[in-house]
Formats: C-alpha cells, sequence, structure tokens
C-alpha cells in the first residue's frame, strides 16, 4: 500500500497552515490515570483522560499499552532530520519538497509535531500473554514494512486487521485522531486533530512552552 494523492499528511498546507492557540493545559503523569505505560509517559490531561476512558471501552483482559508520548523537540528533530537524509538517500531524484513529503508519512516536521506539543501518544493493545498482533512493531516505516504500517493497509492478517478495528473503535470514541500512515499514533488538540475535526484551530503548542 501506499500514500494516495488523497492522503493528507502532516507537512500538507492544510495542516500546517492551522494555528495553535495554547490552553496552558498541564501536562500529566499517565500513571495517574492508570495507563499502561512503558516508562513514565507525559501527555496533556484532556489526552490523558481520554486514554483512560477508552481504556474502560476494551473487553476484559486487554489494555491499552502506551509506548510513547510527550518528546523533547529535540528528540523530534533528530528522528525527522534522520528519516529524512534516510530517504533523500534512496530518492535522489527527489526535490526536497517530496523528500518533506514522504518523510511526513512517518515522521512529523518539528514545528507542527503533535508528540512534542504533549498532544499524541503511540499505543498498542496487551492482552494476559502480552502484545496483540496489530500488523506491524510501533515504529515499522513504510519501507520496513513495505506499507503495513499504515493504518488501513490490507497486507496485514486477518487478526490484526480485528484488533486495529477494536483500537480505533475504543479511540475514537473516546475523542482522539488517528494519523493514517501509523496505525499507532491517535492524538487529540494537534492540528491534525483540528484538521479532521473542523476546527479553527489547534489546542496545543510545543509543550516546552510550558515550562
Amino acid at each position: 500500500m501506499t500514500v494516495t494523492q488523497s492522503t493528507v499528511l502532516l507537512s500538507d498546507d492544510r495542516i500546517t497552515g492551522i494555528p495553535a492557540i495554547e490552553t496552558g493545559e498541564p501536562l500529566v503523569d499517565l500513571f495517574t490515570r492508570d495507563v499502561l505505560t512503558s516508562g513514565q509517559q507525559f501527555a496533556r490531561e484532556s489526552v490523558a483522560d481520554r486514554l483512560a476512558l477508552a481504556d474502560t471501552f476494551l473487553p476484559a483482559g486487554i489494555r491499552l499499552h502506551v509506548v510513547e508520548g510527550l518528546r523533547p523537540v529535540g528528540s523530534q528533530q533528530a528522528i525527522w532530520d534522520g528519516y529524512h537524509a534516510e530517504l533523500a538517500q534512496l530518492h535522489p531524484g527527489l526535490s526536497p519538497r517530496d523528500v518533506d513529503r514522504l518523510a511526513s508519512r512517518f515522521v512529523s516536521p518539528v514545528e507542527v509535531a503533535p508528540h512534542v506539543a504533549g498532544a499524541a501518544v503511540d499505543l498498542t493493545l496487551v492482552g494476559a500473554h502480552g502484545p496483540l498482533d496489530l500488523g506491524t512493531p510501533i515504529d515499522a516505516t513504510p519501507e520496513q514494512s513495505s506499507g503495513a504500517c499504515f493504518f488501513a493497509a490490507t497486507n496485514i492478517s486477518r487478526e490484526a486487521r480485528t484488533n486495529r478495528s477494536l483500537l480505533a473503535d475504543v479511540l475514537s470514541a473516546a475523542g482522539l485522531v488517528n494519523y493514517p500512515t501509523e496505525w499507532w499514533h491517535w492524538s487529540f488538540g494537534d492540528r491534525y486533530w483540528a484538521f479532521l475535526e473542523d476546527r479553527p484551530n489547534a489546542l496545543y503548542g510545543p509543550a516546552d512552552s510550558l515550562t
């Protein structure tokens, strides 16, 4: 599966042109909302509350598991730079703008990055015997997974498709939105959320503005 012309990416002018009007909402430790995490993870309070709500919608024995929430600006820039350089080497004939577009399938430009705002989480589902099958590992690039990282990918098992549908059902019901090239990436209050929900602005800017 490949990115189609109708797929709106984070580098799209329709996303980057949305203003962010900071609400000042605090960051919270997801542990305080009884959300399972890998280490200590933070997100905006509304994101955390929605994750906790989504968790209650899951069948008994299945839980959300957040691998990453808030990400420092420096880490985001390093991820962008590394992947951008990799793509430029793989596609030497592409213009810088086209490389930017390709990179934004998997990494957000720093200026609009939801993780930097504390507005996004990368997460999966776990059961009694560990992580459920969602088709690819979290953070599998389009190149590594032959596009199976895209939420609507068809080159995954029926079990993985069922589990992705379950993930989407509970998170959408709690008010979060998915970035369609990454099944694991869900957000609230960022520019992508504003675009999908037809809101005039994002609710959060870079979280370092809170400190």
